[in-house]
């Protein structure tokens, strides 16, 4: 066995040195003999690249990745050996003063290394390296733990009572007292050991509890999938240069060595993090040769293929040919969908009477996306904080709804259901796209109060049932023409939502078509009702909206200026002698979000005219229900004025958005403060 260890010391140096390891290690050792002070443990990093060390010496590959705790014993000696022989440290006393992390930069492959938290058993008695990834749902504060401690011999007399012979060092695992404790004694003399605490070497510490990202499809509101797991959180320890490496609500995939802490008769599972990935979402980069073929065939008009997509969307709830403006803005807001700060985020506030089926269409909505939650009332939306499990007293914040919807759909329901206090923090985060967690200092055992701002990168649905609100209290008589009563929830809050739609729908065939849908659908669920639902299948959805939300859109100078000469005019005519305009001045990159979700909707990468159109009547139509008519006057569902039953009706519908297009040419030039816009007569 010596030798084969002896043997494993040589490849680790030829490793170090073919790798570039041995300079940084060099450098490293620089910086401590320049520090030109003594410490009980110096710590080193090196890197590891499994499939290189093991094209070397299968031998150590195998030890390393699966006795990586006695592994790092090789490379401490080496260290030494080297640390002594460059006199690279002229501090360093003992080979126990050497503290080594391997981190590998990846794992094989293999299924026997992946770590999965929904599969059963949990092996956490191997401490060798698995690979696991998840989401961020809840996130200690920074603490404090023991790095390395140094102990000296009680008995004077003894050789050990000075010098470094007794260097306790943290193991992935080990609690706080397996480093430092009162109970150990000299091997040489029995007597007690007693820490030199000003040698005591301090790190810091982060608890994360991850969740498998499975979880995220038993949050959503409706699912085809059929699959039973069990999900079970898990603890991970960040502990010096990788704490503060992961953000609540983000998807990592780490490597680590799982442990279990024992904490009275509990024991928890646990992973101690060697190396932190953050998991990007990618997108297919297809769509299927239908939605192709459809694109083709409506390629003479920009509006055919996008009223066509709202047309027969979600057949498999409600009847094709109804809802077409909501199921409009539905899409729009599913394409308007991503993880990055300052993004074009399109929020849907539905006013309705029928809140079952609108609750049907945004519960199978929500589930075209990979990360989108339906909120379950008894739960917080935003984060909260509560004392960490674990026994270090400090605080730990937690994700809820609006964080794990991260780059998706929070859909919060009933809007009205919510107190005032819940609302008002909505509003907040619908303006400034964060929120504040305070975490007082006195309750969790910090001398000063902390305030974490969290990221909130997620687009909102909710309704207003028409019919409760009503009830509620007592309506308004001075209605203006067009405006609906939603003086239940604060107008702030209202203006907060890109856009407040009014599901009503012109057609008298709409009960008995939705009813015959109903019926047939409750003695056969899984019925195909349509010919499209066959064509156009959920799958074939959720593949193009993954696709058209990561296409990049530019505005053409023309959109931008009908825009910006659109919102300039609206902002003169909306306004009264005590409160100035009100149109508030999110909306126009309500327009902005609007033109470029209509774009991606079209599988286009450059806004034109024609969908600044759609945005301007969309936002106009949610302006009249908000605050009434303007002299713009457009129809109360300006983008679906008819049914869409044959060719006919496409021509016809095209006709009459090019009458709307002169129409709003007509208001900005009458309204627009010096804007004029290039028109283009037939």
């Amino acid at each position: 066995m010596r030798r084969e260890i002896q043997k494993m010391r040589e490849i680790a140096l030829v490793y170090l040195d073919r790798s570039g390891g041995l300079q940084k290690f060099v450098n490293d050792c620089k910086k401590y003999n320049d520090s030109k002070q003594s410490y009980a443990v110096y710590r080193f990093i090196i890197s590891i690249n499994p499939s290189d060390i093991a094209e070397l010496d299968a031998t150590l590959g195998n030890y390393i990745l699966h006795n990586p705790i006695q592994a790092a014993q090789i490379f401490q000696s080496v260290c030494f050996i080297a640390i002594k022989t460059l006199s690279l440290i002229e501090q360093l006393q003992t080979e126990t003063q050497i503290s080594i992390l391997l981190k590998p930069t990846h794992l094989p492959p293999l299924p026997s290394y992946v770590l999965s938290l929904s599969a059963f058993p949990f092996n956490y008695t191997s401490r060798r390296f698995y690979m696991s990834e998840g989401i961020a749902i809840a996130m200690g504060t920074l603490t404090k733990y023991t790095q390395g401690a140094r102990f000296l011999c009680s008995e004077e007399t003894c050789p050990f009572s000075e010098g470094f012979r007794y260097i306790r060092v943290h193991l992935p695992g080990a609690t706080e007292s397996a480093t430092v404790r009162n109970d150990f004694v000299c091997g040489l003399c029995s007597s007690p050991l007693q820490e030199d605490v000003k040698f005591r070497v301090l790190g810091d510490k982060q608890i994360v509890e991850m969740i498998d990202a499975k979880v995220l499809n038993a949050l959503k509101g409706y699912s085809n999938d059929k699959s039973y797991f069990r999900i079970q959180t898990f603890t991970v320890f960040l502990r010096d240069e990788l704490a503060n490496k992961m953000k609540i609500g983000n998807h990592y995939k780490i490597i680590g060595i799982p442990a279990y802490v024992q904490n009275g008769l509990q024991a928890t599972a646990c992973i101690e993090v060697n190396s932190v990935q953050l998991c990007k979402p990618s997108g297919p980069s297809f769509v299927s040769d239908k939605f192709k073929y459809l694109l083709s065939l409506t390629s003479s008009s920009r509006w055919r293929f996008t009223a066509i997509l709202a047309n027969i969307f979600a057949s498999q709830v409600v009847p094709p040919g109804t809802y077409n403006t909501l199921k409009l803005a539905i899409l729009l807001s599913l394409v308007q969908t991503c993880e990055k700060e300052n993004a074009d985020y399109l929020d849907l506030l539905i006013v309705t009477s029928d809140t079952l089926i609108i609750d049907r269409l945004l519960n199978y909505s929500i589930c075209l996306l990979p990360r989108s939650i339906r909120h379950p009332p008894s739960s917080e939306i935003f984060p909260s904080v509560s004392k960490d499990k674990h026994g270090t007293g400090s605080a730990s914040i937690h994700a809820c709804s609006a964080v794990l919807a991260k780059g998706g759909i929070c859909y919060i329901g009933d809007l009205s259901s919510y107190k005032k206090d819940k609302l008002e923090l909505l509003q907040s985060v619908l303006e400034s796209r964060t929120t504040t967690v305070f975490i007082p200092g006195k309750k969790y055992g910090e001398e000063v109060d902390q305030q974490v701002t969290v990221s909130v990168q997620t687009n909102f649905w909710s309704f207003v049932d028409v019919d409760s609100s009503s009830k509620k209290h007592i309506q308004k008589e001075n209605f203006l023409i067009g405006q609906m009563d939603v003086s239940l929830i604060p107008p702030n809050l209202v203006d907060g939502f890109g856009l407040l739609i009014y599901n009503e729908f012109p057609s008298c065939r709409l009960p008995s078509l939705l009813v015959q849908h109903t019926l047939k659908k409750a003695i056969n669920p899984e019925a195909m009702l349509y010919k499209v639902s066959e064509q156009f299948r959920m799958q074939d959805y959720e593949e193009f909206i993954l696709f058209a939300k990561n296409l990049h859109v530019e505005l053409s100078s023309e959109a931008e200026n009908l825009i910006q000469g659109y919102y300039l005019a609206s902002r003169r005519v909306r306004r009264d002698s005590i409160h100035g305009s009100t149109l508030s001045a999110s909306a126009l990159k309500i327009l902005i979000s609007l033109s470029k979700a209509h774009t991606k909707l079209s599988l286009r990468k450059e806004a034109l005219e024609e969908d600044a159109l759609i945005a301007i009547l969309l936002l106009e139509s949610s302006l009249t229900l908000k605050h009434g008519k303007s002299a713009l006057c457009v129809a109360p569902h300006p983008v679906f004025p008819f049914d869409l039953s044959d060719e006919n009706s496409l021509q016809q519908r095209d006709s009459y958005l090019m009458q709307c297009h002169h129409q709003v040419l007509k208001f900005i030039s009458a309204y627009g403060p010096g804007i004029h816009i290039n028109t283009n007569e037939e």
